[in-house]
């Protein structure tokens, strides 16, 4: 897969970001549960029942042989408050499926740039051995004719060990490296994900450490998560001190009444059809110590979380700070080790003219090329370092999925 297959596999599929779309969901349907009270419910049932004398209530109504109820609130101020704290927390679930998804992003691209060195660094290193093997028979061949100390053929077989050992590794490496990268985009443990081995896109960086620190803090999606959060608690500060406020409900009631129960003898007037309609007002005249405590319950969490948000711009600005001057460092030692690779490599086009001219030999140009396959590892490595250091400071500054597109 290329880059932008895999972020958008992952994308698509990946459990983590599945997880956060369902506390989202859940979020949102936590909203429709804090406005219920305000929908009028109706409720429909019977309360038969034999009596023997005065007839008496059953849970509070008279029998009856079919009775309704509805109940809406109207004004509740506490109520009011807690549907918009519900509707707060399903915003910072938002923000924090939209952090999920640049984590998940930057995931996916961070593992198939060690994905690509693991094969790049493999292909190296097996052209190494071959070209070692080849240096490993020229001295065998001198040690027969007794131009050679048979100590340089074990040194040889050593180098030849050495460099079996390291495509092992690599090998071994590019596997577990493609298994987590299948894992992350949604796939099973026992699925490989190889990655093309074309250049990624070149994202844009910000200008300066100033730029980029000032971008990071802007675009946090935690700090942005922390104040939904804080402004949610606020809400249900204000929702514990309405408890004190007085609440209206609209009442409605239905019930048909039998004939049998009695009615008759202890009433002046009976009829089957009777309901009512009304408000019912409730007035708390001691709530208790119940209401101050969970108002400074409330209050004491909407200070953590005040204190969370300094910590986290503190954190964000010395983080940010510390990936742009490794973006700097990787970039210098990147420079480095590409004119090193230019050197060797113009070492090798100068012996391959003198092995031409046969003023040198095959061992002679088989160790100048190992030598260039290790100033190619040096420079890939330090590529794959200065491209893992440039998304790791997109996912500082929150512009990953921008770089992305």
């Amino acid at each position: 897969m290329t880059l932008r297959q895999a972020v958008d596999r992952a994308l698509e599929q990946n459990p983590d970001i599945a997880l956060a779309r369902l506390d989202e969901q859940k979020a949102a349907q936590a909203v429709r549960l804090a406005k219920a009270p305000f929908s009028p419910a109706i409720y429909a049932g019977s309360g038969i029942a034999y009596a023997n004398g005065f007839p008496m209530s059953v849970e509070g109504s008279a029998p009856s042989i079919v009775q309704a109820r509805a109940r809406q609130d109207i004004f509740n101020r506490q109520q009011s408050y807690t549907v918009a704290a519900a509707r707060e927390n399903a915003r910072g679930a938002g923000i924090t499926t939209s952090a999920k998804r640049d984590e998940v992003a930057f995931r996916t691209a961070s593992l198939l740039l060690d994905a690509q060195r693991s094969a790049r660094l493999a292909e190296l290193a097996r052209k190494q051995v071959d070209s070692l093997r080849k240096i490993e028979q020229a001295i065998e061949a001198r040690v027969k004719e007794g131009r050679e100390l048979p100590l340089q053929l074990k040194r040889a077989a050593l180098s030849v060990a050495r460099a079996g050992e390291r495509v092992e590794q690599l090998g071994a490496d590019q596997d577990s490296t493609e298994r987590s990268l299948a894992v992350v985009l949604g796939f099973g443990a026992d699925d490989q994900v190889r990655a093309t081995l074309e250049e990624p896109p070149v994202p844009a960086l910000p200008a300066s450490e100033d730029a980029a620190i000032q971008s990071a803090i802007e675009s946090s999606k935690e700090l942005r998560r922390l104040e939904s959060a804080l402004i949610a608690k606020g809400l249900d500060v204000r929702a514990q001190k309405a408890a004190r406020l007085p609440t209206l409900d609209l009442i409605a009631q239905w019930a048909l009444f039998a004939k049998y129960n009695h009615y008759a003898d202890y009433f002046r007037a009976f009829q089957s059809n009777n309901g009512e309609i009304g408000v019912s007002i409730t007035v708390p005249v001691l709530p208790g110590p119940g209401v101050s405590a969970a108002v400074a319950q409330a209050e004491v969490e909407a200070a953590r979380l005040r204190i969370e948000m300094n910590a986290a711009r503190n954190r964000i600005s010395l983080e940010t700070r510390q990936s742009y001057q490794t973006l700097r460092k990787a970039e210098t030692a990147r420079d480095v080790a590409r004119l090193d690779l230019e050197v060797a490599r113009d070492e090798v086009s100068v012996l391959l003219a003198q092995m031409n001219e046969g003023r040198a030999s095959l061992q002679q140009m088989e160790q100048v090329r190992f030598n260039e396959d290790e100033k190619w590892i040096a420079f890939y490595d330090a590529l794959y370092a200065a491209e893992k250091a440039a998304w790791d400071l997109l996912r500082q500054t929150g512009t990953v999925m921008t770089a992305l597109q």
